[in-house]
């Protein structure tokens, strides 16, 4: 009884084993891709690799750096709102220059009052008490002649009448009463000729100047509010409030490297492709006239008619597409611009990689 059990086992262990065998020996189809892979559409077209990005006459993407350092005390736009030319952006920290500012308007203030102070003399009232100096002077005058004149009617009738000590000093208080209306009368004479020509002059460069300083540093002090430069799209915000950014830029806690406080797009209705041809290849790139090109979008089956927009003509070390540090690589490429319309049921942004196969017509 026993053997028949083990060999009753051992029957439908084989059978499961033959079983198996077939199950898992069974070929699976593979499942189809996700996405055809792009196809060269053109006879003899050639490959390169491309990046979508805001469609400019010239140039790339605005990237928009302060021209002054400080810390953003507020951020007035979003991503993806649409700007006019001279819109704010964003505000600086600006409490040193906006006292500087100040400061140097209440000089140009106060060297205007004194140019204007120059220009108006003589002052009535200065006048007026230089002339009563020049009156005073006279009456001390007639007072020392009188005072002489008696002592030396004195001395003639008497000449022991009067010490001769007395008279000298009659007579010296006489030169020194002539010697201060002369005096008086030339004070006089200035005050009422006015400021010294020179004077103004020297007074009108140093207004000049102090008023030059305050409208720079006026103008300084606008660019602590950073302005959108052109009409456009913002496509990315590189800094937050409280962060310190600077001509350079921001420091990028991600890449560890200066990157520009805000990234514009324009808002026309069409977006640029960059095609970067390997320098092999260049030989082989149609004439302008006589270029087309398609764009496939990674990971679908879409791709879109360029339109030929310039070549960059200066060959460049390649810019590693993938990496945010731009580290370059020995291959050299050369820049081939298009763009296209931007349709209205694929969104497609600034930034993303395509492939891109271009022939001729």
């Amino acid at each position: 009884m026993r053997n028949k059990v083990l060999f009753t086992l051992a029957i439908i262990g084989l059978i499961a084993g033959l079983v198996s065998a077939y199950i898992f020996g069974i070929e699976k189809k593979p499942q189809p891709p996700a996405f055809n892979p792009a196809s060269n559409p053109y006879g003899k077209g050639i490959y390169a690799n491309g990046i979508i990005e805001s469609y400019q006459k010239s140039g790339e993407n605005i990237n928009i750096y302060p021209e002054v350092a400080g810390t953003i005390t507020r951020i007035l736009v979003a991503e993806g709102q649409t700007v006019r030319q001279g819109t704010p952006l964003l505000m600086i920290e600006d409490s040193v220059q906006r006292a500087t500012v100040a400061q140097q308007k209440s000089q140009a203030e106060a060297a205007l009052a004194f140019l204007e102070e120059l220009r108006a003399q003589p002052r009535k009232e200065t006048l007026d008490v230089a002339k009563a100096q020049v009156e005073f002077a006279q009456a001390n005058l007639k007072n020392s002649q009188d005072q002489l004149a008696k002592q030396q009617q004195s001395y003639a009738l008497n000449p022991r009448s009067v010490s001769r000590n007395d008279l000298d000093n009659a007579e010296n208080a006489a030169h020194v009463a002539r010697a201060n209306l002369e005096v008086a009368r030339r004070q006089y004479e200035l005050i009422r000729a006015g400021a010294w020509i020179y004077d103004i002059r020297n007074q009108e460069n140093q207004y000049r100047a102090l008023t030059k300083a305050y409208t720079a540093s006026n103008a300084l002090l606008a660019k602590y509010v950073v302005k959108a430069p052109a009409d456009g799209v913002i496509l990315s915000i590189n800094a937050s409030v409280g962060s310190y950014i600077s001509p350079q830029g921001t420091y990028d806690t991600y890449t560890q490297g200066s990157t520009p406080i805000f990234v514009m797009g324009s808002a026309q209705n069409y977006t640029g492709v960059r095609c970067y041809i390997d320098e092999i290849l260049v030989h082989r790139l149609p004439k302008g006239a006589q270029m087309k090109a398609k764009m496939f979008i990674r990971g679908t089956d879409i791709n879109l008619p360029l339109e030929y927009v310039r070549v960059q003509p200066y060959v460049s070390p390649k810019i590693q597409l993938s990496n945010q540090r731009t580290e370059r690589v020995d291959v050299r490429v050369l820049p081939v611009i298009f763009r296209f319309a931007k349709p209205d049921n694929l969104s497609l942004y600034p930034g993303q990689l395509v492939d891109v196969y271009i022939g001729e017509e």
